[in-house]
Parts: structure tokens; sequence; C-alpha cells
């Protein structure tokens, strides 16, 4: 059956007056410093307090994104999420990740170099092993804030009054929760205050909350740092599951299976 020519003129017009508003929304999804990712570390939370959430990893096929392996849960700052410095735009509504306040970073953020205690590790990633002399520099007012140094480089005192030894286990009663881990770049240009030394790592236990990091059991630690690929410009996305709906088309984030956390 043939529509009227009036119908046809108005399906063609509406088409027409559409095709701006895509070019509009494809040319600022291109503008994201993100655009080219290819993988994504996705972290979901249920609110902004909660101390848990889930961990799902995904890959980009052209425009689609493909979930990958299994979700499994982490645990995040022991005050929940703040929004953090990183990639994405500055956001108005919710808590800002500052120093000290017990909150991880939320937002869109590169993914930094791997650390342990090991010599060497099975991942991709640059791969620094930790010393006995390398300390993060947690000290707002330092020079050297949000920055992995090593004292042999910078001298004792430049690590004076920071509380992160990279070596936990040498000067922190054999703690392991950096044996494996990878820098979440939160705050590269290293603003005074705005929160500092923050990664992803080995939990002390299952459930037990951080300082402002995200933590994980060692085995999925294992297989991420397998699966993160420096080639394929990872991010690492860490938001409410409010936020992550809120934000899912126009950040060009993946569809989760199940926005609940």
């Amino acid at each position: 059956m043939r529509h009227p020519l009036s119908t046809r003129v108005a399906v063609l017009m509406g088409i027409a007056s559409a095709a701006p508003a895509l070019q509009a929304a494809d040319t600022a999804a291109d503008a994201l410093p993100w655009h080219d990712a290819a993988q994504m570390v996705v972290v979901t939370t249920p609110n902004w307090n909660a101390d848990h959430g889930t961990l799902r990893t995904f890959t980009r096929e052209g425009r689609r994104w493909h979930a990958t392996g299994v979700a499994f849960d982490v645990t995040v700052g022991r005050a929940g999420l703040g929004w953090g410095i990183g990639l994405h735009p500055p956001q108005a509504e919710g808590p800002r990740k500052a120093e000290g306040d017990g909150r991880a970073p939320a937002g869109v953020f590169a993914i930094g170099t791997a650390f342990g205690y090991a010599d060497t590790a099975d991942t991709a990633l640059n791969y620094t092993p930790m010393t006995a002399t390398d300390w993060c520099i947690d000290v707002a007012d330092s020079p050297l804030y949000n920055s992995i140094v090593d004292t042999r480089e910078v001298g004792e005192a430049a690590v004076e009054g920071s509380t992160e030894p990279m070596r936990r286990d040498i000067h922190v009663d054999g703690d392991q929760r950096y044996r494996q881990g990878f820098v979440i770049e939160h705050n590269p240009r290293r603003e005074a205050a705005a929160g500092s030394c923050i990664f992803a790592h080995l939990w002390s236990a299952p459930g037990v909350p951080t300082a402002g990091c995200t933590a994980m059991a060692d085995a999925h630690m294992r297989a991420l740092l397998r699966w993160i690929d420096p080639a394929q410009r990872p991010v690492f996305v860490q938001l409410t599951a409010e936020d992550y709906a809120r934000l899912q088309a126009a950040w060009r984030l993946p569809a989760l299976p199940d926005a609940s956390t």
C-alpha cells in the first residue's frame, strides 16, 4: 500500500531533521578524551556512600561494547565515592574527592603503571617492581604530591610525613595489599589536597573497604592485569549506578546487564 505523498514527505522531513542532531551527538562523542578506548574497566556502586561495588570489563568493536569475563565484587573507599579529577568533565552534583576523606574517585580515568612486590608480572602494562625505598607521597603541600618516588633519588626528607610506603609488607607488618596492583590516574595535575595515591590493589580481606582505592581478590587482580592491553587504550570508569545510567549514553559507556550495582 502506497502512503499519501504528504505522509511520505513528512517522514523524509523527519529523517532529515534528525540527521543534524545525530551528527552533533557523534561529534560530541568523538570529542570525548576516551573516544578511541577499546577496553573499559567499569566499577559501579549502589550509591555515593557504599563501600563496595561490582567490576566488569568490556571490549569495543566499532561502536559496540561487549562484556568480557565475569563480573566480580570489589571494595572502594570506606566513605564511598566522590568525584575525582580525570578524563571526564567536572560534575556539579555529588561529593568531591579530597585528601583523606576516605572516598574513592568517581569518573573516567587513564590506567597507569602496574606495580608489585615481585620483579616481574604477567601484564602488558608497564610494570615497576616496588622496593623498600619506594613511597607514594600523600602530603598535600609536597612538590612531589601524588607521585611514587624512590628515596635513593629524592632523599629521605622528601617522604617525611607520607603514609604510603609501596612495600607495605616491609613497612606495615607484612601487609600484602600492594603485592599486585596498578595506578588509577586520578588527579594527574597533582592539585593540592584533591586526593593522591589512588590504585587498584588487593583487598586485605574479602569485603574490607579501603582508604580511597579499589580493592579485589588476588585471582581477579591477576586476571585483570593479564587482560588490560595498553595498545587498546584502556580506561577505568567508576560511578554510582544512578550516575552511570544518567551518563551512559552521553559518555558512550557500555550498557550494563544489571544497573542496580
